[in-house]
């Protein structure tokens, strides 16, 4: 596919389980994407959320919640730093 400017752009892009770093193909249903909210002092929604991918071997090894505890330990010491 093309753009105005006549570049070649790719239509899928695919997703990489934020836990594992494994591709998330087109027919893993079993994959979810999580999209957790940030707050600020007072536990008000700012508009701002991160996003994780997991894939459906993780969820089925029975992963996902150690992983996206974590994943969102590690994210959340980064957006401390900022």
């Amino acid at each position: 596919m093309q753009n105005e400017e006549g570049q070649n752009m790719d239509l899928y892009i695919p997703r990489k389980c934020s836990a594992t770093n494994r591709l998330i193909t087109s027919k893993d249903h079993a994959s979810v994407q999580i999209n957790i909210g940030h707050l600020d002092a007072s536990g008000h929604y700012t508009g701002q959320f991160t996003t994780f991918a997991l894939c459906g071997f993780v969820r089925a090894q029975g992963d996902a919640d150690s992983a996206v505890d974590r994943l969102w330990q590690k994210k959340k010491t980064e957006l401390r730093q900022q």
